[in-house]
């Protein structure tokens, strides 16, 4: 009876066993990328490399950039770009993601970009304009502690899919929600048009 009182106070005292990461899921920085894209994980080792031996934090910006998922690197448009870089012409603009056209964008200027990726088109029009589309491993020739580099990200959450992501809401502040795109089938007279929506028929917001 004393053993079987004893084993119950070990288990009544139990810890957490935090060695694994502990309670929290998600806070953990990656260590490596996570892509099958040789390409990355070259750079990734490259960039590594350079942010150790340099100690640059240039670098080590962009391992960490390298490392991260793909929608968080999310790509950026020529137009973009142009209006990030007005007044400094003369630098590199560094993108860790891929560059895209804008077509609504009449005039490009001259731009030295070093990027994962570009479209055929947005390639096309810069190298038109007399500027210059480098991979990340020509940047790390040319400026590999980052001298007169502008490191650049593109708008992660300008996705559709975000628009419907919902919000907390909170006594204080009850229309943290108000902007959030319903999820509708079909945007017609029969889909979300009764109450609440129409003012025969109860109230209309």
């Amino acid at each position: 009876v004393a053993t079987k009182y004893f084993c119950f106070t070990c288990f009544e005292r139990m810890g957490i066993d935090i060695k694994s990461g502990g309670r929290r899921v998600g806070h953990n920085v990656r260590k490596a990328p996570v892509s099958k894209n040789v390409y990355i994980k070259l750079l990734e080792k490259l960039y590594s490399f350079i942010a150790r031996r340099a100690e640059s934090k240039f670098a080590a910006t962009i391992v960490k950039r390298l490392r991260m998922s793909r929608i968080n690197k999310a790509p950026i448009s020529i137009s973009r770009l142009s209006r990030y870089m007005k007044g400094k012409e003369e630098k590199i603009a560094v993108i860790v993601g891929g560059v895209t056209n804008d077509s609504r964008l009449l005039e490009v200027p001259q731009l030295t970009i070093a990027a994962l990726r570009f479209t055929e088109a947005a390639r096309a029009r810069i190298v038109k304009a007399g500027g210059e589309c480098l991979t990340l491993d020509q940047l790390a020739l040319r400026s590999p502690k980052g001298a007169k580099t502008v490191l650049l990200r593109g708008s992660k959450n300008s996705r559709e899919s975000v628009k419907f992501f919902g919000h907390r809401t909170s006594p204080s502040n009850p229309h943290t929600h108000d902007g959030v795109k319903p999820r509708v089938r079909s945007k017609g007279r029969k889909f979300e048009k009764a109450r609440g929506r129409r003012r025969s028929v109860g109230f209309k917001v």
